[in-house]
């Protein structure tokens, strides 16, 4: 190794013209790094290569004369022939001195140049076979000559002022060398030239009057660099060559860009050009970041639009366009999974397996688009994970819940500031990959304002026919959705835009009867909260009595999230008293669960109460599921008014008047006195006024209440009912019927009544909901009544 580490001018020339036989051939050689050494002049020399090393120490106990020869590449840590220069100088050894690291510091003196005939080995250190030249001087009377070496003194001398590398004192020791071969020599190796080979060329010049004449004319190249650098930091002008003068502006800015954190647009082409080569894209995609990146190559980095194309040509990039996931087509795997993660459901999984059985036998198939409805936590959102993790898929979730803004689905424009995409490909730019399964989360709450529909943008995305061409007003290119399998869900069906729920697959996620929720509780809710709560399964055991508490004196609802809510604060009472190193039962028992969760929340609905003339048992559909509700009805003194109570809606004041209307067109077959109707008002009520209602399914019910206060005769035990009555006494059907019979099987309900037309439905409700009920199908109010009220006495 060989780094110039400072020069010692000297005031005579020392150089000596020696002859092959006066040298130790092979000549050990010594390969310099940075450096490059003169006849005349003696140079300090780091050494650190241990081959250089034992050179140096052997040929100081010897001759100390050596060959000194610089390589090509100064960043070949360990050089070979091919890297070493042929002409070099041979030097003496004036000096050694120990560095603390283990390296050595030399003192060579360059006596005379030689070319390189043949190196003889490599090993322990370089060796060659060297011819020795001889300098051609010029002649004393030479005024050329004199001239020349006046001009490399002043421009030596003009370098000096304008470096900020060189000391002052430089000048002063140029203008005392008195000896124009030795100047000329200290002069060239005394410069850092920018070009690493330029010493070098002056080295293998033999005439010293031509290098004499290339040395100003490299030393007027530098010269004119450091001017460029000067007027930059001066801001002056100067007349220096415009290539010379671009280059190393660049340069310059470069260096600046790099200081700041590397942030120079050209650094940012080279990374998305090393992105973009690797990218499985659509041709059309390609081209656009092509086009987008020369635009963007010509931007000035300080511009406002320069960040923007940066994140544009970003996105670009981090798009995972044709890359797509590997579906586990083990369709016996996939089920285990879903039954895992989820008890019941049996129609979305089989749905699922249906979707991958056909990309089985066909190799591809169009996502379905699925709309999971039911009340809350029944599980729709969590089957989306399972459904991802059972196919191999990535998983994404976008909630929808109170959007307004058609661009979160179609993205920005860029003219816009903070211009982004849409959230489609959002998440799919987050997932990785082009085939996700992506959670559309509460889609019948998306709204709509003076920003858009964004509803009427979901048409583009749920549609199978549209969306393998959709484009989002961000990236202005088509991208494929037809390979993404979403899944929506929504409490209510009746808010979603028709055009948006004609594109789906509705299947419906009705609650769950008590065992189902004991089931459930059991396999995942009370394993999940132990593991949550950092219990162990052994050190906690719950009773079936517990559990069964928990469901019916503590939640009322027709999915599990209150009950997971419930078994979670039973799990921190008793990671409290582990904590605290108390000892209590390992099993929680019925008594247990109301110590720690206290007084009963739920009052348990039952039809005990309906044991009145004028009171009926009926069913209503609410958001959360089913539940029963009484109506009821009574007689006082007045002039046959009808007065409605119970925070009623529109539709079930009407139905109420519809059912009065009924009763006096049909009073002769009940038996009733007409005039009752105008000496009597009938009062109308539905207990529990703080909570709206509306809907047509309870015209039979109020129909049977004021038939029942009217004739006086009760309605039978264990009936409940649900219908739409018409004026002329058809029932109608109803919608929501298996929410309304689990509300009825929790009531202790064992006969309902229902429309002939709901038979139907009965056919997609499993078998184990029906059981202990009895139903009832009628199509007149005749027949309702037939049923419901008790014989006259």
């Amino acid at each position: 190794m060989g780094d110039n580490i400072g020069f010692i001018p000297l005031n005579e020339d020392t150089s000596e013209n020696f002859t092959e036989k006066e040298l130790p051939m092979p000549l050990p050689v010594l390969a310099l790094r940075n450096a490059v050494l003169f006849p005349s002049v003696v140079m300090p020399i780091t050494v650190g290569r241990d081959k250089s090393i034992k050179l140096i120490r052997e040929s100081y106990s010897g001759s100390r004369l050596i060959g000194a020869v610089g390589q090509t590449d100064p960043k070949v840590e360990e050089p070979e022939y091919g890297d070493l220069f042929r002409i070099g100088t041979l030097a003496r050894i004036l000096k050694i001195f120990e560095m603390p690291d283990g390296a050595i510091t030399v003192l060579l003196q360059g006596l005379q140049r030689f070319v390189v005939e043949e190196f003889a080995r490599q090993d322990p250190f370089f060796a060659a076979y060297v011819k020795m030249l001889v300098d051609i001087e010029p002649p004393k009377s030479d005024k050329d000559f004199e001239a020349i070496v006046g001009a490399v003194k002043d421009s030596m001398s003009k370098m000096i002022n304008f470096s900020s590398h060189l000391p002052p004192e430089a000048s002063f020791a140029i203008k005392n060398i008195e000896n124009n071969k030795l100047l000329i020599n200290f002069i060239s190796a005394n410069i850092e030239f920018e070009n690493h080979g330029d010493r070098q060329v002056l080295l293998e010049l033999g005439d010293l009057k031509e290098r004499a004449l290339k040395l100003i004319e490299f030393l007027g190249r530098e010269i004119q660099l450091m001017e460029i650098k000067n007027d930059i930091q001066q801001k002056v002008r100067s007349e220096m060559d415009q290539q010379q003068r671009e280059y190393f502006l660049h340069q310059q800015i470069k260096t600046i860009q790099n200081e700041l954190g590397n942030n120079s647009a050209e650094g940012e082409v080279e990374r998305l050009t090393e992105k973009a080569a690797s990218k499985r894209w659509p041709q059309y995609a390609k081209d656009t970041f092509e086009k987008e990146l020369n635009k963007f190559e010509k931007m000035s980095p300080m511009g406002g639009e320069f960040s923007v194309q940066l994140n544009y040509l970003d996105i670009l990039t981090d798009l995972p366009w044709d890359e797509c996931s590997q579906d586990n087509l083990d369709l016996n795997r996939v089920k285990e999974v879903l039954d895992e993660d989820h008890f019941g459901l049996e129609e979305v999984k089989e749905r699922i397996l249906e979707y991958l059985s056909v990309i089985k036998l066909k190799g591809d198939l169009k996502s379905p688009i699925i709309c999971l409805h039911g009340p809350p936590g029944v599980g729709k959102t969590s089957l989306g994970k399972s459904v991802a993790r059972a196919l191999d898929r990535t998983f994404g979730r976008i909630s929808l819940g109170g959007l307004h803004d058609e661009a979160e689905i179609r993205g920005h424009r860029r003219t816009y500031i903070g211009a982004m995409p849409g959230r489609v490909i959002q998440t799919i730019n987050r997932c990785k990959t082009s085939n996700p399964v992506i959670i559309l989360d509460e889609i019948d709450k998306v709204g709509s304002d003076f920003k858009g529909d964004p509803s009427s943008a979901l048409l583009e995305v749920l549609d199978p026919e549209q969306n393998s061409t959709f484009r989002d007003n961000y990236l202005d290119l088509d991208y494929d959705l037809s390979r993404v399998m979403f899944i929506t869900t929504a409490n209510r069906v009746d808010t979603i835009h028709p055009a948006l729920r004609d594109r789906m697959e509705m299947i419906n996620l009705s609650g769950y009867i008590s065992q189902e929720k004991l089931e459930i509780a059991k396999k995942h809710l009370i394993p999940k909260a132990l593991e949550a709560h950092g219990i162990k399964p052994k050190q906690l055991l719950f009773d079936e009595s517990a559990i069964e508490t928990i469901i019916d004196e503590y939640t009322h609802e027709s999915g599990v999230r209150n009950l997971d809510k419930q078994i979670a604060k039973i799990m921190r009472n008793k990671a409290k008293a582990l904590a605290f190193g108390e000892k209590f039962k390992r099993k929680i028992t019925s008594s247990d669960v109301k110590k720690i969760l206290g007084t009963p929340k739920v009052q348990k609905e039952t039809i005990d109460s309906n044991n009145f003339v004028g009171v009926t048992t009926g069913l209503a559909w609410t958001e959360s599921g089913g539940e029963i509700l009484f109506v009821e009805a009574s007689l006082s003194p007045g002039k046959g008014n009808l007065v409605i109570t119970g925070n009623l809606g529109e539709v079930m004041k009407e139905s109420a008047m519809i059912a009065l209307e009924y009763i006096k067109a049909h009073a002769s077959d009940l038996n009733i006195d007409e005039e009752l109707f105008k000496s009597k008002n009938v009062h109308i009520h539905v207990p529990e006024g703080a909570i709206p209602k509306d809907g047509p399914s309870a015209g039979i019910t109020m129909i049977t209440s004021i038939a029942s206060i009217f004739t006086q005769r009760k309605v039978k035990q264990g009936i409940a009912m649900t219908g739409e009555i018409t004026l002329r006494g058809k029932v109608l059907p109803v919608g929501g019927v298996k929410e309304k019979i689990l509300a009825a099987k929790r009531a202790g309900v064992t006969t309902i009544i229902l429309s002939a037309d709901n038979k139907k439905n009965m056919t997609e409700i499993k078998q184990e909901y029906l059981e202990g009920l009895v139903f009832k199908y009628v199509e007149t109010m005749k027949e309702v009544l037939d049923l419901a009220l008790e014989k006259v006495s």
